[in-house]
């Protein structure tokens, strides 16, 4: 046994970075490389969408519980080990620390998948709502200035990008997971964040104004510490 060189470990865009700004030049054809490993990712992820999502009404908003099955049966169709196989083949000897991390993140970046190839609705006067799990797989810069509407239909703000947050629960006692929340400018322009970080369907987003933006980006978080065989 010996160790695949980790492709990466926190997500660039909750650090504050962007994956292009910290990029540096790799060679085209690996660039190309990575771009053809990472699409074959998404081909596999993409193999069961668009999902058929119920709505629930008042406001009328897409079934969080469908939603959030939805992506995480998309993961769970990529064959993240053989990922990064393919990744730690491509990668120079000669890479810079983080430089080819940052290039896998750009290439993840890029090829996210809209809302409209993930979710199968008819009707574009709904909201689709802003879960912990449509949060984790948000591109960076995707529904920035999209007006933000609570349970009850009231506009609270534009939603203005996410941060992590550590939650201490579960089954195990003092286990501490990360959840994805979203915060918003509110109308005096201040930037506020959900008291409840379990967002389930709290808040949502107009389908009509989201449809076609980037949604679903595959993160390469399950990529760190594979190891080959």
């Amino acid at each position: 046994m010996f160790s695949l060189p980790r492709v990466f470990f926190v997500p660039l865009l909750l650090l504050g970075f962007t994956p292009a700004a910290l990029c540096g030049e790799l060679p085209k054809e690996v660039i190309e490389k990575i771009d053809a490993a990472i699409a074959s990712a998404y081909q596999a992820a993409s193999a069961k969408l668009p999902c058929k999502v119920k709505l629930r009404s008042r406001p009328t908003m897409l079934r969080w519980q469908d939603v959030d099955k939805c992506l995480s049966s998309a993961v769970n169709l990529v064959d993240w080990e053989e990922l990064g196989r393919q990744l730690a083949a491509i990668r120079p000897k000669n890479a810079s620390t983080g430089e080819f991390e940052a290039a896998v993140e750009v290439s993840l970046s890029k090829q996210a998948l809209p809302y409209n190839k993930l979710f199968l609705v008819k009707s574009t006067e709904v909201l689709l709502p802003l879960t912990n799990s449509i949060l984790k797989y948000l591109p960076p810069d995707s529904l920035v200035n999209l007006p933000v509407y609570d349970q009850k239909g009231k506009q609270v703000g534009t939603f203005a990008g996410v941060f992590p947050y550590e939650h201490s629960g579960g089954l195990t006692s003092g286990n501490i997971y990360t959840l994805i929340v979203f915060q918003y400018a509110d109308a005096q322009g201040k930037i506020q964040a959900p008291s409840d970080r379990l967002l389930l369907d709290s808040y949502g987003v107009p389908w009509a104004k989201a449809m076609t933006q980037p949604g679903f980006r595959l993160t390469s978080d399950k990529l760190a510490g594979i190891r080959r065989k």
